[in-house]
């Protein structure tokens, strides 16, 4: 077990830093718009589009993703797509228009989206998948809160494309290490792990399989889409909006915002750590797994309403700046447990396309975060109502998960 204990978190480091690069090949776009759209001379609606152009397409692609890992050999299908994704970063370095800066962040999206199609299942038992699936989760955390100073400085000493190809060329030793360590359990390795006598090969044979649209069949799985298009949306305010917010509503300069941003983003990397802690101890307590799954889900969820909704209301900024970040790490504790919870109720042989489905819904309301939010600020001139629409769907993402989502979905035979 110890052997098995060193290659799984092995994997989960691996991963972690996977995750990071991830994100700031995500970010390196929003750091440097002001500079590309300069020597493009792009206007400001052409780089509102370039910045969503990679949501919409990872909002979608995760849909066949999380079949295709279901179907396909894990090791291979996350190989290709960190592979792609980092190629297609370092192509950006190299584009002379819009069109194919456009096409290039596309692909980008739907390169990136099985990365977060759940592994933890195959190596750690389901009392234990909370904490690993959170410590991935912190890579999103990480980037967003080192992306700023990092990607400034190699944006000032490498210039934008410079940059573009250095993060993107910092996925390729990830691969090379990914392809030297990563394998499925033995028959003999999952019997330890699971606690199960019977091969992965006989237990896949007694499984009924049902066919990937089966899924939608489920109510639970339309209040899991739901449920996470309304937590992301107002994360993905958080991402694309809160300097500006800064700069508008609390009179911050450039420079002192770049530094601000960060604090939440900090306190977010917390927050996921303590959701899969939480979870975990809850089941290592006799509580049923999907209610330790949900409890960080929909009481970190309902918190974060709490805190969000004054935030427009309050003119002390120490206070402001509290309460965002409060806010922020409530609404991370789920980041993790939300990914495993997936885990636990769905079909074994559908484990990733579920997540996939539910990281679709809240990739539809991630893309739809900065859209609504301008259309709210060309209509009121404030952030007023930006943040009460936020603290509503927390609200429903709490209801959505609380009172909907209750037990596994069951195989037709």
């Amino acid at each position: 077990m110890q052997k098995i204990s060193r290659l799984r978190w092995g994997i989960i480091l691996v991963l972690l830093i996977a995750a990071v690069v991830n994100y700031l090949d995500r970010a390196n776009l929003s750091i440097a718009n002001t500079t590309i759209s300069k020597e493009f001379g792009f206007s400001a609606t052409q780089i509102g589009l370039l910045l969503s152009a990679f949501l919409w397409p990872y909002a979608l692609a995760n849909l066949p993703a999380g079949w295709l890992v279901d179907k396909f050999v894990t090791k291979k299908m996350f190989s290709w797509a960190l592979g792609l994704w980092s190629g297609f970063t370092i192509l950006a370095g190299f584009v002379n228009g819009y069109s194919m800066f456009y096409g290039l962040r596309m692909l980008l999206g739907i390169s990136e989206s099985p990365f977060f199609t759940s592994v933890t299942h195959r190596w750690f038992p389901s009392n234990e998948r909370g904490l690993p699936t959170a410590i991935i989760n912190t890579g999103s955390q990480i980037a967003n809160a080192i992306a700023p100073p990092i990607l400034t400085i190699l944006l000032l000493t490498l210039g934008w494309r410079g940059m573009f190809v250095a993060i993107g060329l910092a996925g390729i030793p990830i691969l090379l290490v990914w392809l030297k360590l990563y394998r499925n359990p033995t028959p003999a390795e999952d019997a330890q792990i699971h606690g199960v006598v019977e091969t992965a090969t006989a237990q896949q044979a007694d499984q009924p399989k049902a066919s990937w649209g089966s899924l939608f069949k489920h109510k639970t799985t339309w209040f899991m889409i739901l449920g996470n298009f309304s937590i992301m949306f107002t994360i993905w305010v958080y991402l694309t909006w809160l300097p500006s917010y800064l700069e508008r509503s609390l009179g911050f300069s450039l420079m002192k915002t770049g530094w601000v941003a960060s604090i939440p983003f900090f306190a977010g990397i917390m927050g996921v750590l303590v959701g899969g802690v939480i979870s975990d101890r809850l089941i290592r307590r006799g509580t049923n797994t999907i209610t330790a799954r949900k409890i960080p889900i929909v009481c970190g969820t309902a918190l974060a309403a709490c805190f969000v909704a004054p935030i427009p209301f309050v003119h002390d900024t120490t206070l402001c700046i509290a309460l965002l970040s409060l806010g922020y790490f409530c609404s991370q504790m789920l980041s993790g447990v939300i990914w495993t919870l997936a885990t636990n109720i769905a079909p074994k042989s559908q484990v990733a396309s579920l997540g996939a489905i539910q990281n679709f819904g809240g990739f539809l309301g991630a893309a739809s975060a900065p859209i609504v939010t301008g259309i709210i600020l060309d209509a009121t001139g404030t952030f007023t109502n930006v943040f009460l629409f936020g603290a509503f769907l927390l609200m429903l993402g709490a209801i959505s998960y609380g009172f909907f989502v209750r037990k596994p979905l069951q195989v037709a035979e």
